[in-house]
């Protein structure tokens, strides 16, 4: 049986992406999703020390008719933590998770769909490492960090991900809001990714997307410790099944 999805609630963690955050608005607002879906923009904006808020206001002002919520949280708590008050907000039937940055293609939104509206799933990662799409070359290490990662991953879920670390994760939001999550920082995505693979009869899908990273230099955040924070996070609730 098809779904039907009246709203998708996209919700975007930032931490200063004052130079990327409207560009990344402009890309959303262009998308036309499949059905007629409408589309809820919820903005976490994780206290910024730049300009991050005042780009924000600005682009809401200047474009009235769009749906975009701006939550300000009154502490850097982190990314996990901003995308736990997103989930919180969110009122569409389904979310995805997008960065501030430009790294991922809000174009693809409808491939992840695809699935859902087909019947056929209730959660959808994007998946860097499979399909056609353009990749970046960018850092050997990190790729092979990531692989890591999911395969250790997929050893405690015993799911076949190519891809945990992903961004892209499109969920029901019931289920998602259903999810206590605790982690504040990187370590969400192997902590959504275990309690996500013990809900019965769960149905989790993968589709391929593009990648156009960024280096150090335009901005990445990410580092060795939140890798090793991944690794606890993946023993964490995969071994000991923590709630």
């Amino acid at each position: 049986m098809k779904n039907k999805i009246d709203k998708l609630s996209i919700i975007i963690p930032a931490f200063n992406e004052e130079q990327t955050i409207r560009y990344i608005l402009e890309k959303i607002m262009f998308v036309s999703l499949k059905n007629d879906i409408n589309k809820e923009i919820i903005i976490i904006n994780d206290y910024s020390s730049d300009n991050t808020e005042d780009v924000v206001n600005n682009y809401i002002h200047e474009n009235p008719k769009i749906d975009i919520l701006l939550h300000n949280q009154d502490k850097n708590y982190g990314k996990g933590a901003a995308i736990r008050k997103g989930i919180e907000l969110a009122n569409g039937e389904y979310l995805i998770i997008q960065d501030a940055d430009l790294e991922y293609n809000p174009q693809e939104y409808n491939d992840l769909l695809t699935p859902i509206l087909e019947g056929q799933a209730d959660v959808v990662y994007g998946s860097r490492f499979i399909g056609g799409k353009p990749h970046r070359i960018l850092f050997f290490w990190h790729s092979i960090g990531n692989i890591f990662l999911t395969r250790l991953s997929n050893m405690f879920t015993n799911l076949n991900l190519t891809d945990m670390e992903t961004c892209y994760k499109m969920i029901q939001t019931d289920i998602a809001k259903s999810i206590k999550l605790k982690e504040n920082r990187f370590g969400f995505e192997p902590e959504i990714t275990a309690k996500l693979s013990r809900i019965p009869k769960i149905r989790i899908y993968e589709v391929g997307i593009s990648y156009y990273g960024r280096t150090y230099e335009e901005g990445k955040k990410i580092g060795w410790k939140d890798g090793f924070r991944a690794i606890y996070c993946i023993i964490k609730y995969g071994l000991f099944k923590m709630k």
